[in-house]
């Protein structure tokens, strides 16, 4: 799927190597205008440096500060707030990472943080089923960046065309957690943390330890 924006998914190590439900990676997948650059220090990264300093590129971090701009509060029709856009790309960067990673990334990355900021009101609860989120409004990555792609289309800045499909691939995925735990009453990433379901009702998925929706602290 197309989109103007491009979403560049800041992937904490960790996530990167051992995470195999991560749904950045689904995200990436389904997007064509869309990257992943592991790692935890990011301001000398050429990669990062190479988009920032671009000057048909307008970098901005998703991180819900309180100074960031928040677009789902934007009425239609009203010019954004990011002085200097105009024609430029808006690039995205999001920390993909647990709570705490995603914190380690911020102090190793300060450079991240003086970036323009923008944030969103999610318009639904996560819908994660596999996993528990520490809050209602904290989400998963696919679901932040559905959330962030609509409340760019309503702002104007893009294109959103197929609404159904990130959210779609996502409950796919945990589908066929399920199914793969329900037939396997012990799946390998559960034997070596002590888990199994051998006291579980059957049907029904274990739960994960609280993660937020990766690369989205806070309100995301």
């Amino acid at each position: 799927m197309q989109t103007r924006t491009r979403i560049v998914l800041l992937m904490h190590t960790m996530e990167y190597k051992y995470q195999r439900t991560g749904t950045g990676r689904l995200a990436v997948l389904n997007l064509a205008n869309a990257e992943i650059i592991p790692g935890v220090a990011f301001d000398q990264n050429r990669r990062v440096r190479a988009l920032i300093d671009d000057p048909h590129n307008y970098p901005v971090l998703l991180y819900p500060s309180p100074d960031a701009i928040n677009i789902s509060e934007i009425p239609a029709g009203q010019e954004f707030p990011l002085p200097g856009l105009g024609e430029r790309q808006l690039v995205v960067f999001l920390i993909d990472a647990t709570w705490r990673c995603a914190h380690k990334v911020l102090k190793e990355s300060p450079g991240l943080l003086t970036l323009p900021k923008l944030k969103f009101q999610p318009q639904t609860l996560s819908r994660w089923i596999i996993k528990r989120q520490p809050h209602d409004y904290c989400l998963s990555t696919i679901e932040s960046i559905h959330e962030l792609l609509l409340a760019l289309e309503r702002a104007g800045l893009d294109r959103y065309p197929d609404k159904e499909r990130l959210l779609s691939v996502f409950m796919k995925m945990q589908d066929y957690q399920i199914e793969r735990t329900i037939e396997n009453h012990r799946p390998r990433h559960l034997e070596n943390g002590g888990g199994g379901l051998r006291d579980r009702p059957a049907g029904k998925a274990p739960a994960a330890a609280p993660r937020r929706g990766p690369g989205t602290p806070a309100e995301h």
